[in-house]
């Protein structure tokens, strides 16, 4: 597995290991939508607090969830790949997975924001 991206990020491997366990509890939590239909549908009905986007992801995929988050004014990043997304919210591989509880979207963020914060 290649870890590119996510230096690209500026997120250690720590971080990005906390980052997959807070997804695997707001999973077990029943706050996760996993995949591309169930990500729009949540950003269209606004339960999304946060949009995850596989770093792999075609770029098709890519631009249609980007758009729908700037639309519908839900935040989003790029992190992980499909592989380990799919891992850690049930299931096989998933381009992108929404998180629906604000209080894991928001320590999701804080967690990337302060790793980012201690590479530069």
């Amino acid at each position: 597995m290649s870890f590119e991206n996510f230096f690209r990020l500026g997120v250690d491997l720590y971080c990005m290991d906390k980052v997959l366990g807070m997804i695997g509890l707001a999973k077990r939590a029943g706050a996760v939508s996993a995949g591309g239909f169930l990500c729009t549908d949540a950003i269209k009905k606004r339960t999304a607090r946060l949009v995850i986007i596989a770093a792999d992801a075609s770029e098709k995929s890519k631009k249609s969830i980007i758009d729908s988050c700037i639309f519908y004014k839900i935040p989003f990043l790029e992190f992980s790949v499909k592989d380990e997304l799919g891992r850690y919210s049930g299931g096989g591989e998933k381009s992108v997975i929404s998180i629906n509880d604000r209080n894991f979207a928001e320590a999701i963020i804080k967690k990337i924001g302060t790793a980012q914060r201690k590479d530069r």
